[in-house]
């Protein structure tokens, strides 16, 4: 492939129109709001924040790239362990259920995609509980993306959603909301060094207030989200 094609793709996973459904999560965001901890411009891109950097960057970001080192030297003990390690780490049913949604859709999806046989494509395809993370470098692999590249893309994709997630839910207005982007986006190069330091045993996801709040979300009376 051109150099121009593996960006093409990277920037078609990225995409807020890939039908996985990230649009209808906010990942305890929403409850957060309900409970008045986001509240404002500055309030929301606070919890962004610290969920960028307590949590993608210590767990989803790190696991993220083993799966990618696994597909690409299609060593699938591997993408077994670190699938199950990932899924066994979402410490509520909702941030459960997002990950095997938005996974189970993306693996329906490449099967559409890539037409040409993929070995990669139909091992993801017979795995029986497929998060995100997984699928997402899947892809990554099979298009040839650089572990790096396709890291930044993943950060983003969740940092946009979140973001719109506030615009709706607090509500926030949209020049606040890319205000958000601009300053945590450009924070995101150096967070995917930080993500690429960090070995097996740093490995975790202790945001106690996250989950607190997630599951709370799972009886939240009137929410937009499903998460």
């Amino acid at each position: 492939m051109s150099n121009a094609t593996p960006l093409a793709r990277l920037l078609q996973l990225a995409s807020p129109a890939l039908p996985v459904g990230a649009y209808s999560y906010s990942q305890g965001l929403e409850a957060a709001v309900e409970a008045g901890v986001v509240h404002d411009a500055d309030s929301a891109g606070e919890w962004i924040s610290d969920v960028l950097t307590l949590s993608m960057t210590q767990m989803e970001g790190p696991v993220l790239l083993r799966l990618h080192d696994a597909w690409r030297a299609d060593d699938f003990a591997a993408v077994l362990h670190w699938n199950d390690w990932f899924l066994a780490g979402r410490e509520t049913a909702e941030l459960r259920a997002e990950t095997l949604q938005m996974g189970y859709s993306l693996t329906r999806l490449l099967a559409d995609l890539i037409e040409e046989k993929s070995f990669k494509i139909k091992y993801l395809h017979d795995i029986s509980e497929t998060t995100f993370p997984a699928a997402y470098a899947a892809a990554a692999a099979h298009w040839q993306i650089e572990r790096e590249d396709a890291l930044v893309a993943y950060l983003w994709s969740w940092l946009e959603n979140q973001v719109m997630a506030a615009v709706k839910a607090v509500p926030l207005g949209q020049t606040n909301g890319q205000k958000i982007l601009l300053r945590l986006g450009g924070q995101l190069p150096a967070t995917a060094t930080r993500i690429a330091a960090v070995s097996d045993d740093a490995l975790g996801n202790f945001t106690p207030g996250l989950a607190l709040l997630s599951s709370r979300h799972e009886t939240q009376y009137s929410r937009l989200f499903r998460s």
